[in-house]
């Protein structure tokens, strides 16, 4: 198990919290603006902004990195802080989901943000999967960089937009060996493991559990995430 890092958003005196984590390849802070307007909307709560394994600033984890892995760092840090609500986004949502199988009473929503609870085992390799090919992208380049520039360069020269490149490049750090380099964080075969679990899960069963508490589901205007059938699937 990772003890997972989290940043705590909050006003002087929250009477409850929500967790939050993210989706693949990025980390907590990248929902720091939506956590602010949750507690500027609703002061009594706080928002702990949590790095999955792998991710951010929280600790590699032990093997195996699978979605059960992901979920009990993620439920062990929820009862660490006393979250209340769970919610994850893509990757992270279909781990809250996971997570929530395991979670007690205590546990009063679960919020999915963009995610299909469905399992996928084609999707790793289909030709039009972007979380894929970036991840093939990463293996095929440097692991070492002189400038965080450079790495975004090399993104935006294989057809990524600017604005991708740059959020990415945000786990380009230190190589700390005294070169003055710097690396992509990220443990490749790690994510790989990470990445295959997810589209092999089937996590209907949790959701679709009568407890603990309820579940939300976001699904983005223009996304194809949550596909026609898992959509047919919910509305019955």
């Amino acid at each position: 198990m990772a003890d997972l890092h989290h940043e705590l958003v909050a006003s002087d005196a929250p009477q409850a919290w929500m967790l939050l984590t993210h989706g693949i390849y990025g980390s907590g802070q990248n929902w720091r603006g939506i956590a602010r307007k949750i507690v500027t909307q609703r002061p009594e709560w706080g928002v702990a902004l949590v790095d999955l394994r792998q991710h951010g600033r929280s600790p590699a984890g032990e093997p195996p990195h699978t979605l059960a892995a992901c979920a009990e760092d993620i439920h062990a840090k929820a009862v660490q802080l006393g979250a209340t609500v769970v919610a994850g986004h893509s990757f992270g949502g279909k781990v809250a989901l996971v997570a929530r199988a395991r979670a007690g009473a205590e546990l009063r929503q679960t919020w999915i943000l963009d995610s299909s609870p469905s399992a996928k085992p084609d999707a790793e390799t289909d030709p039009s999967n972007d979380v894929s090919a970036v991840l093939a992208l990463m293996e095929r380049l440097p692991r070492r960089w002189a400038k965080r520039d450079d790495f975004v360069a090399a993104l935006v020269a294989e057809g990524h937009a600017s604005s991708f490149a740059q959020w990415l490049a945000m786990s380009v750090q230190p190589a700390g060996d005294g070169s003055g380099e710097l690396v992509l964080r990220f443990d490749l075969a790690a994510l790989h493991a990470m990445l295959a679990d997810y589209y092999v899960v089937d996590a209907w069963p949790a959701l679709l559990a009568p407890a603990p508490g309820t579940v939300e589901l976001v699904i983005a205007d223009r996304s194809r995430t949550v596909s026609a059938a898992d959509r047919t699937r919910l509305a019955e």
